[in-house]
């Protein structure tokens, strides 16, 4: 701890003698100045022991002395040297009072200890103070790093929780808590996700007070911390204290921070290699070939090979965008693969996650914790595009919007059926302006929404065009007949009874779409492809 004047009191060769102010002798000393000035306050900066001989100060006037000490209380003097047998033989009495009301304490300097021994004693004292807050930093290193080795970040959270003496946690990238020392912290934790999630937002190593006198919600005085080096941070300390952190504690501290990167952070060598991996698994599913994807795969994705799994395919924008470094049309895959990877790393499942060049790919197990996060990441995308009203329709997406297409559930065998589910879920996400379709969805909904295609239209328009240009010369109403007779199944009779003509009309009407198109109505395919075409053009 820092030199105290108690400290100095007891020092045996400066022989000090305590002659006001007893019960304020265990005050940090932070210096010790010599100053004759009538007025030193303007000089002072708080913590001092002020050393004087009274040189130009009428000491035995009261009313002087009184203003003299509350001035340097008010600067924050800890303490008054008083030398003796220079000007004064004895501290007179009005310093004494004066020192006396106002609780500062006054100590006597005999004439044989100089002014510079009680300096040199504060700094050596000070010097021993910061050499043991140093000593006491590398073995809390040497201690954190011991039980980061042997217990992971759990281990680590508990050996700082210890040395600070109070409470720590680790959060991953979305703000969630990973891990917290003691177990009661972590409901305490908790409570700073918003908070986390601020600090993510900042270029890292950044690092926040977000808790104490600033924060009446929580009691504690809280640092938060960045992990990473990358341009997001991946994860944050936070570390909670009933008071400001000290030297040795602020080493132990910068030492967790330190460790923690280097647990959390992975090496880029090491993810491009796992990327790499991850990519020639994907491939070897969708070329049909899931032994020789599980064998490669080895247990780097535990059992996600062996049961059913979703299939997700996301991208960007109106269209596929490439994701150059630094691009910030990849900011929305990012986080994507953030959030999967986080709600599966907290659940303890496998994840593969395979970024492209202008989409991402995720295989997860059905059911799991990471298909629920990338739904709920989705559906929060939505309110927000929809002002609030989620699955309000939307125009389409936007350039660097993310929009996410999700299989129905699969086995290995059925990867490449699942992966071409995904990848029109994801057309349709894109045309309906949505941010995530599932394939489940197209297959229970009606197939008109899925006309809304420019290329459809297109069709139907060449395809119906000859009719209406037709119907355009006031000869007949041919479309509204095709419509009556596809919608009655070729039922003569009731088709022409909702038209409100004759059969044998209806009959030569038909004759002459067939005429018109050059197409028999005989033919089923004709048949759709006109039902179709009605339906596009219908839904303008």
């Amino acid at each position: 701890m820092p030199p105290t004047l108690a400290s100095l009191v007891h020092h045996s060769t400066l022989k000090l003698t305590v002659r006001a102010g007893e019960d304020s002798l265990d005050v940090p000393v932070r210096w010790a100045h010599a100053s004759e000035l009538a007025d030193p306050v303007p000089y002072m900066e708080g913590g001092e022991l002020l050393l004087i001989t009274a040189l130009k100060l009428d000491a035995e006037d009261p009313a002087a002395m009184r203003r003299y000490v509350k001035r340097l209380v008010g600067a924050g003097v800890v303490g008054l040297g008083f030398a003796v047998g220079v000007h004064y033989e004895d501290i007179p009495e009005a310093l004494v009072e004066a020192a006396r009301e106002e609780g500062l304490p006054l100590l006597e300097v005999p004439r044989r200890t100089p002014f510079l021994a009680i300096s040199k004693a504060v700094s050596a004292a000070i010097a021993a103070d910061q050499y043991r807050a140093v000593t006491a930093g590398f073995a809390a290193q040497r201690e954190l790093t011991r039980q980061g080795l042997a217990g992971g970040p759990e281990g680590l959270l508990t050996a700082l929780a210890a040395q600070v003496e109070g409470w720590t946690a680790l959060y991953d990238a979305s703000g969630a808590v990973v891990a917290a020392a003691p177990e009661w912290a972590g409901r305490r934790a908790a409570r700073l996700t918003e908070e986390v999630r601020r600090l993510r937002e900042r270029p890292a190593p950044a690092s926040s007070v977000v808790a104490g006198p600033e924060n009446p919600e929580i009691d504690d005085r809280v640092e938060l911390h960045s992990l990473g080096t990358g341009r997001r941070p991946r994860a944050a300390l936070a570390v909670g204290t009933a008071s400001a952190l000290g030297t040795a504690q602020r080493y132990a501290v910068h030492s967790a921070v330190a460790l923690l990167t280097l647990t959390t952070e992975r090496s880029g060598s090491l993810r491009a290699a796992e990327q790499r991996i991850g990519a020639a698994v994907l491939r070897m599913l969708l070329a049909g070939e899931p032994d020789h994807a599980r064998a490669v795969a080895g247990d780097l994705y535990g059992g996600l090979l062996d049961a059913p799994f979703r299939i997700v395919v996301a991208e960007t924008g109106a269209a596929p965008v490439a994701r150059a470094q630094g691009d910030p049309n990849g900011d929305a895959l990012d986080a994507l693969a953030e959030v999967v990877e986080s709600a599966a790393a907290r659940s303890g499942e496998a994840v593969l996650v395979v970024p492209e060049r202008e989409r991402l790919v995720v295989l997860a197990a059905d059911g799991g914790a990471a298909v629920a996060a990338c739904c709920d990441h989705a559906a929060g995308l939505e309110a927000v595009r929809s002002g609030g009203g989620a699955h309000e329709p939307l125009v389409g997406a936007d350039e660097g919007e993310l929009v996410v297409g999700l299989s129905a559930p699969a086995g290995p065998i059925a990867a490449s059926a699942a992966y071409k589910q995904a990848g029109q879920a994801l057309s349709v996400a894109r045309r309906r302006g949505r941010v995530l379709v599932e394939h489940e969805q197209m297959a229970a909904g009606s197939v008109v929404p899925l006309l809304a295609d420019d290329a459809v239209r297109a069709f139907a328009d060449g395809l119906l065009r000859p009719l209406y240009e037709h119907d355009a010369t006031g000869r007949g109403d041919l479309v509204a007949s095709v419509r009556a007779w596809l919608s009655r199944h070729g039922q003569w009779d009731a088709a022409a009874a909702d038209l409100g003509v004759h059969r044998h009309t209806l009959r030569y009407r038909m004759r002459r779409v067939e005429e018109i198109l050059a197409r028999s109505l005989d033919d089923p395919d004709v048949r759709m492809e006109l039902w179709l075409a009605l339906k596009a053009t219908s839904s303008d």
